[in-house]
């Protein structure tokens, strides 16, 4: 347990989140994401209480721990690990790739100093790649937070990660 989220703290917001989505197959992504979205990932403690919440009493069964963790673990929206405050994701398709998309790759790296799925040690930033962001006709694009910026240079890079110190 981290010694900054609390058992009652995840209870509560697992508890929330089960009662505003319920408690069949159709609520697990919505109730990751708003545990996500409460602690900045999916810990461990909180996927052990979601699946207490989700019991089938007409089949006797619970959604699996392991199918939790595999659904946390896919979607590039959610982490199983505690990321920075800031999170970058960098759009490493083909389009984005043909017109520059390396060498913002290379400048956040250098910039940051880390590699895809790092988080800073001060947790100000995580790196990581996805597949799309869907704004092609605008590459290179990264999304930060929420922002997005299309049409990169590298030369870009400081002057954008500046704006959120």
């Amino acid at each position: 347990m981290s010694a900054l989220i609390s058992e009652s703290d995840i209870a509560a917001v697992v508890q929330a989140a089960v009662e505003k989505h319920g408690k069949n197959h159709d609520g697990l992504i919505p109730i990751l994401s708003e545990v996500n979205r409460a602690f900045g990932y999916v810990p461990g403690e909180a996927i052990r209480e979601i699946r207490k919440h989700l019991y089938d009493p007409a089949n006797r069964t619970y959604v699996a721990e392991g199918q939790l963790y595999a659904l946390a673990s896919f979607y590039d929206m959610l982490s199983t690990k505690p990321r920075g405050r800031h999170v970058i994701k960098f759009c490493e398709n083909a389009p984005c790739h043909v017109v520059g998309g390396k060498a913002i790759w290379d400048a956040l790296r250098q910039q940051l100093n880390l590699e895809n799925g790092e988080t800073t040690p001060d947790f100000k930033w995580t790196l990581v790649t996805t597949s799309c962001i869907g704004l092609c006709s605008v590459g290179p694009v990264i999304l930060i937070d929420d922002d997005i910026y299309g049409n990169l240079t590298p030369e870009q890079i400081p002057d954008i990660l500046e704006r959120y110190e």
